[in-house]
């Protein structure tokens, strides 16, 4: 019998960033299957919620990373989906973000997002990471401005359509801007 693989657990200054578990499955049927989602492939019915649930643990056990559940310390709330993504058909690994509804504009999404980063930077040695924004989706533009990225063109899924391209200072870059 083999090990089970584990999800590391990172924690944020407001948030625990943890591994994908059934009891999120309510949170994400209500930010899913809301306009809040049009983004990010919805709104969508429980049935395809649990499977983009199950999609998201099986992704950590596939690439070795993923996306975390963003939980935040204080209230013990499901506040959204953010990590590393790179499904079939993607460019490259990404940085995404799914605050779910309720939670945005309090700046979680930037928290877990420098967190998510520093993941793929300093554990998985990524040389590079960038953040698809699907037009017109201005918040979650903002965030990759406040992460520093900058946007470098677009790319066109399949099924989500033209996306934007915002590209994530390197490690090095960021070493840099902190000396």
């Amino acid at each position: 019998m083999s090990t089970p693989f584990a999800i590391p657990t990172i924690e944020t200054e407001r948030l625990i960033l943890r591994a994908p578990a059934e009891r999120d499955f309510p949170a994400m049927v209500e930010f899913y299957g809301s306009d809040r989602a049009r983004f990010v492939g919805g709104p969508t019915t429980p049935e395809l919620t649990w499977r983009m649930l199950a999609m998201e643990a099986g992704h950590w056990l596939l690439r070795g990373y993923g996306r975390w559940i963003a939980e935040e310390k204080a209230t013990g709330a499901t506040v959204g989906m953010i990590g590393l993504f790179n499904p079939e058909g993607w460019p490259e690994p990404e940085i995404g973000w799914d605050l779910f509804n309720g939670f945005e504009g309090r700046g979680f999404a930037t928290e877990a997002g420098r967190a998510a980063r520093a993941f793929a930077y300093d554990v998985l040695h990524l040389p590079t990471v960038m953040s698809l924004v699907k037009p017109p989706n201005t918040a979650s533009a903002r965030v990759a401005e406040r992460l520093g990225c900058l946007r470098e063109g677009t790319f066109l899924h399949e099924r989500h359509g033209v996306m934007d391209v915002w590209r994530h200072p390197s490690a090095q870059a960021l070493a840099e801007a902190a000396a």
